[in-house]
């Protein structure tokens, strides 16, 4: 978790999930609320694994989506606030 001081006291900084959407050169990793990718790849497969790097490091999410710009996909490297019920 991370914070941002301002003014003497500590916030809470917003959570930036990192998405992987469709890009005219490939993939872009982007974070959420960003204009510009992170990164850009030429397959999905690779800003999924950069999305899930960061994500790990930040402590937030992935959303994977699909070439229609839908999300098919995600995953949450944080702490959870609604975790599964199942033990696996």
């Amino acid at each position: 978790m991370s914070f941002v001081e301002f003014k003497g006291w500590l916030f809470m900084a917003p959570r930036k999930d990192q998405h992987v959407v469709p890009h005219p050169d490939g993939w872009a990793v982007k974070g959420a609320g960003n204009s510009k990718a992170t990164k850009v790849t030429s397959t999905q497969k690779e800003a999924i694994t950069i999305a899930e790097q960061i994500a790990r490091n930040k402590g937030t999410d992935t959303k994977i989506h699909g070439q229609d710009g839908k999300i098919r996909a995600g995953n949450s490297y944080g702490n959870d606030p609604c975790p599964p019920k199942d033990k696996k």
